[in-house]
């Protein structure tokens, strides 16, 4: 992976634990519902379990969020939003 990518891809998860813990303010919110969680998923092209394979969650946290029983929080809320926004890049650095 590109080197510069690998570095802003650390700083934003660098700023998402800042924001998480209350030190910074987002500049802009991402709400992540049911229906996105799973257009993200499909966006990939990877099956349910395919896809929490690659992003190390159990495949029920995965239905869970899909099916609007629970939603994603923190890191695993970032991550889908990171994958949202730049999904080639993002799943390629997942895969190293």
């Amino acid at each position: 992976m590109e080197k510069g990518l690998f570095n802003r891809l650390k700083e934003s998860m660098t700023q998402m634990n800042e924001i998480d813990r209350g030190e910074r303010q987002p500049s802009r919110e991402f709400h992540v519902d049911a229906v996105q969680v799973k257009n993200i998923r499909k966006a990939t092209g990877l099956s349910q379990i395919a896809f929490a394979e690659t992003i190390d969650v159990a495949v029920g946290t995965l239905r869970n969020w899909e099916q609007g029983r629970r939603d994603p929080e923190g890191p695993a809320r970032a991550l889908l939003r990171a994958i949202h926004n730049d999904p080639a890049n993002v799943l390629a650095a997942l895969k190293q």
